[in-house]
C-alpha cells in the first residue's frame, strides 16, 4: 500500500517527537527500571552469595570477618559480614521479585556506602594502583538510589500489592447516599 506525500510528511513530525521526546513512555520506563533492578540482582547475588556462602569462589563468612575487622577496621567482623552479606543477597532477591524494591534499594545504597568509606574511598576514583577506586560502589549506589526513587516499576510484585490494596481499599469503602 503507498501511502502519499502528505501523510509521509504527517508521520516525519511523530516520529521526531517520540524520538526527541523528554520523558520516556511508560513502557519504556518499567523495562529501564527492569534492566537496574537485573543488573543489581546479578552483582549483588554474586557478592552477597559469595560473602554468606562462599559460592562464585566467594570468601565465605570467615574470611569477610577477617576481612571486615582488619582491612574495613569493622568490629565485630562477623556481624558486619552477616550484615553485609545479607543486605546484598537479601537485597538481590528481592530485587529480584521486585518485592519491597524501595527498602531493599535504600539498604543497598547504604551498603555502598559503608564499604566507599571503610575501603575504597583512600584509594579514590578510577585508581591506577592494584586496589580497586570507589568507582564501582558510586554506581551500584547510584542505581539503587534510582530503585528507592522510582520504585520497581509495573514488572514487579510491589505493583500487584499495590493493586490488590488498592482493590480491596475501594471495595470496603463505605457507601454514602
Amino acid at each position: 500500500m503507498a501511502t502519499s506525500p502528505a501523510a509521509r510528511g504527517e508521520r516525519a513530525p511523530l516520529l521526531a517527537r517520540t524520538l526527541l521526546r523528554a520523558t520516556p513512555g511508560a513502557v519504556g520506563a518499567d523495562f529501564a527500571l527492569l534492566a537496574v533492578r537485573v543488573a543489581l540482582v546479578w552483582i549483588f547475588t554474586y557478592y552477597g552469595a559469595g560473602k554468606l556462602f562462599g559460592w562464585f569462589h566467594g570468601p565465605g563468612l570467615n574470611r569477610t570477618a577477617v576481612y571486615f575487622a582488619g582491612t574495613a577496621h569493622l568490629r565485630p567482623g562477623m556481624f558486619f559480614a552477616v550484615l553485609g552479606g545479607v543486605i546484598e543477597f537479601g537485597g538481590a532477591c528481592a530485587m529480584a521479585l521486585g518485592l519491597l524494591t524501595r527498602v531493599a534499594g535504600l539498604a543497598l545504597a547504604g551498603d555502598q556506602i559503608m564499604a566507599m568509606i571503610t575501603v575504597t574511598w583512600t584509594n579514590g576514583i578510577n585508581s591506577l594502583s592494584t586496589t580497586p577506586g570507589y568507582e564501582f560502589n558510586l554506581t551500584l549506589c547510584v542505581l539503587s538510589v534510582v530503585v528507592v526513587i522510582f520504585g520497581a516499576g509495573r514488572l514487579s510484585v510491589d505493583t500487584l500489592w499495590g493493586r490488590r490494596l488498592q482493590c480491596a481499599a475501594s471495595s470496603s469503602a463505605p457507601v454514602t447516599p
